[in-house]
């Protein structure tokens, strides 16, 4: 029998089997199955070209509208470009040495075309496309190909050298073969619902006979999905009930009193909220399991003292893991200034009720390392930050109650895991997460399980505005001469600058060493090798058009500022690489003014705060995320200074990607951005894809689009475990689960 789990290389041979397999990770019928169709072309509907990312491999329904040859002037040979349209943008095809293209490619004729997306001179080009072009006359299977036969024609994230259409052909061939599979729902549960039968669902997302049919199909396999991640989710908060967590109850006399007594400043209504959540959450034996999102900037630090206070009152320890060993000292520092005398127990001038923070990261020497553990260990630190360093086998607390975890998107599974078995076998310490990068309700409930979740909308007083504006430098290169100009009149002024870079530099693969260099001719306003071949006029046939650059690197762009337009400036490097102290003394420069630009990679995403920097300029912006620029641009604009972020790209306008960039530029709502950024990339990221290196489980369903699936298969899936907490019961639930949510992604959901 051919089953699910029956290989692709048996039935379609080895050759079609092993490409499958490496260009898209399909290796069973299954795999194939649920390499669902990403949209379905009409016949006579052709494909939007202006929606076209650089670097992406697409298939297009086009019309051709021209056909030209001609030689070629700097080696021998032809080129055959043809102009295909959607009716309102163009988009070349260009063939190097096929002559016998100009007589197939006739204007007219419609078919799909499906290449890598590159640039020549700003225009977009397939180079050495495949196609299938189609014949309205033909009546035989011979003459027109027989996917393209019916009015539906799915179209499959599809990569080189293995087109939509030979996706298309393998499917078909493994339907005719598949003897189908048993439904994992109960009969009941389908039936009340009125879904499909999930081997109907199967082949009708992949040959509808209408769009009737697809969204039939597509709801059985949303649901699916849905119930899978759910019922995974249910059972994990059922087994969590089994490890109670130490009771940390409020204090009229603690240390938390006496930090509210003289704060400098007043809470929000949000902290006071949300402050009072956490509050009752900590006097019980309930492990909490809390979420805090938030602008940058409105105080989630503030709320989370206040929590770790609470804690230290009860007679146990707070840990506080932050991603940097740079952001874990600044932490650290300004923990110790908010608390004053009150973090300087057993020094001379701390309070009577005084507790300690202590830092632990991975550089310290010897002598501290020893110092800082001994602290733990002995529960004189009430608060211990730290980086990665704090979960390691050597380190151990006296009495665990709490871990705060700053930007946890930004930790492995394994990490947070170790971290919170500090605590004990017999109990779980409470958890607070803190995010300064907004999460729709949908994915939260969706990802996180059981963590109660709560927003930060509201900016303390004081904060500055921000203004951001797109630097589009493929169309107007002499934007990015002002923007450096801009740079020298913020100095002038007495303030300082950020300019970020996706990469470091130095020793990292590049198009070439130090400056770049790399085949071709260098752009003069960017370092890029524009792919030239000589006398100006075509690409060389073996790259096909202007090839996607390596992204800036903060070592040649500070180089180069420093020689070029920011030149008289005084200059400074910050990334990962560099020793802690190093980072340090760099940051510390910076924050005492000592600097007047900051050249650095992400290392500054989270939490820095200089309040004296007013503009940052983010170079190759459309290599970073929505989510991640909305953090990025948080960094300026902390002093009374208005801010200002300046997005510099070469996208090209009507590209998603620009799309996105003037989105950020829009509004500064992280709220609305963070939807924003669930639509634009895959929905299973979410589920830890990212973090395991593996597969999405989540292919269909829609965290932003389909609350309303979420929520109902969450109250199933509670039903389920409630009654058979181990699925025993529903052997078909228990296989959906696993094919959908494997053990990897399992451990990702329970501990995130």
């Amino acid at each position: 029998m051919t089953t699910l789990d029956a290989k692709l290389d048996r039935l379609l041979g080895a050759k079609t089997g092993k490409a499958l397999e490496s260009a898209l990770g399909l290796v069973t019928v299954g795999d194939l199955l649920r390499h669902y169709p990403r949209r379905y072309a009409e016949r006579g509907e052709l494909t939007a070209i202006a929606g076209l990312e650089l670097g992406e491999h697409a298939t297009v329904l086009a019309k051709v509208e021209r056909v030209t040859k001609r030689t070629m002037k700097s080696r021998r040979g032809t080129i055959v470009e043809a102009r295909i349209t959607d009716g309102h943008r163009s988009l070349s095809c260009t063939f190097f040495n096929q002559a016998w293209r100009e007589r197939e490619l006739i204007p007219g004729k419609r078919g799909m075309f499906a290449g890598k997306v590159t640039a020549f001179r700003e225009q977009l080009q397939l180079a050495h496309p495949e196609y299938q072009l189609f014949d309205p006359e033909a009546t035989d299977v011979g003459a027109v190909a027989e996917e393209f036969a019916s009015a539906l024609l799915p179209v499959y994230p599809s990569a080189q050298g293995l087109p939509s259409w030979s996706i298309a052909r393998c499917v078909k061939q493994v339907l005719d073969v598949w003897d189908g599979t048993d439904d994992p729902l109960p009969t009941e549960l389908r039936e009340r619902l009125g879904m499909s039968v999930l081997e109907d669902a199967l082949r009708k997302i992949h040959l509808p006979q209408n769009f009737g049919e697809v969204a039939a199909a597509q709801e059985r396999l949303k649901w699916d999905e849905a119930l899978a991640v759910q019922l995974t989710l249910a059972q994990r908060r059922s087994n969590a009930k089994s490890h109670p967590a130490p009771v940390c109850e409020r204090r009229d006399d603690g240390v938390r009193v006496a930090f509210d007594e003289r704060m400098p400043f007043e809470l929000t209504r949000g902290q006071r909220e949300i402050g009072e959540q956490i509050a009752t959450d900590l006097g019980t034996e309930h492990p909490m399991n809390r979420l805090v999102q938030g602008e940058v900037g409105s105080g989630k630090t503030v709320v989370a003292l206040r929590a770790m206070l609470q804690v230290v009152d009860a007679g146990r320890q707070a840990a506080m893991l932050a991603p940097t060993e740079v952001l874990a000292a600044q932490h650290a520092r300004s923990l110790r200034e908010l608390l004053g005398d009150l973090a300087m127990a057993g020094e001379l001038g701390g309070a009577e009720n005084a507790t300690r923070v202590t830092l632990l990261t991975g550089s310290l020497n010897t002598a501290q390392r020893r110092g800082a553990l001994l602290e733990a260990a002995s529960g004189e630190a009430g608060i211990v930050v730290g980086t990665h360093a704090l979960i390691q086998d050597e380190v151990s607390f006296a009495d665990l109650g709490l871990v705060v975890v700053d930007e946890q998107h930004r930790f492995g599974v394994e990490q947070r895991d170790a971290l919170r078995a500090r605590a004990g076998e017999e109990t779980a310490p409470h958890v607070l997460v803190m995010t300064a990068t907004p999460i729709p309700r949908t994915v939260a409930m969706t990802v996180y399980g059981d963590l109660e979740t709560s927003a930060l909308r509201e900016l303390p007083q004081g904060r500055s505005p921000i203004s951001t504006s797109v630097v589009p430098v493929a169309e107007k290169p002499a934007w990015l001469d002002r923007a450096w100009a801009r740079v020298h009149e913020e100095v002038a002024a007495g303030h300082q600058v950020y300019v970020v870079c996706p990469r470091i530099g130095d020793d990292e693969e590049t198009s070439g060493k130090g400056k770049g260099k790399g085949k071709g001719k260098k752009s003069k306003r960017s370092e890029e090798p524009t792919v030239d071949d000589g006398d100006g006029e075509e690409p060389p046939p073996d790259d096909g058009g202007e090839q996607r650059r390596p992204p800036v690197a903060v070592i040649d762009v500070a180089e180069q500022l420093a020689a070029g337009p920011l030149s008289g400036l005084r200059l400074g490097i910050l990334h990962g690489r560099l020793a802690a102290d190093d980072k340090d003394a760099v940051m510390r420069a910076f924050a005492a003014g000592e600097l007047d630009v900051l050249v650095a990679t992400t290392v500054i995403e989270v939490g820095v705060n200089v309040p004296n920097a007013t503009v940052m300029v983010i170079m190759d912006a459309d290599r970073f995320g929505v989510s991640q620029l909305h953090q990025l641009r948080g960094r300026v604009g902390r002093g009374s200074a208005p801010g200002l972020c300046l997005l510099v790209t070469e996208a090209m306008g009507g590209t998603t990607t620009r799309e996105r960039l003037d989105a950020v530029a829009s509004t500064t709502d992280g709220f609305e951005l963070a939807r924003l950024d669930l639509e634009l990339r895959r929905e299973g990221d979410v589920l830890g894809a990212a973090q395991s290196g593996r597969k999405s489980g989540l292919k269909m369903l829609s965290l932003l689009r389909d609350e309303d699936v979420i929520a109902q298969a969450r109250e199933e899936a509670d039903r389920f475990v409630a009654a058979d907490p181990a699925l025993r019961e529903h052997p078909g639930l228990a296989r959906m689960v696993a094919e959908v949510v494997d053990e990897e992604r399992a451990e990702y959901l329970e501990k995130s």
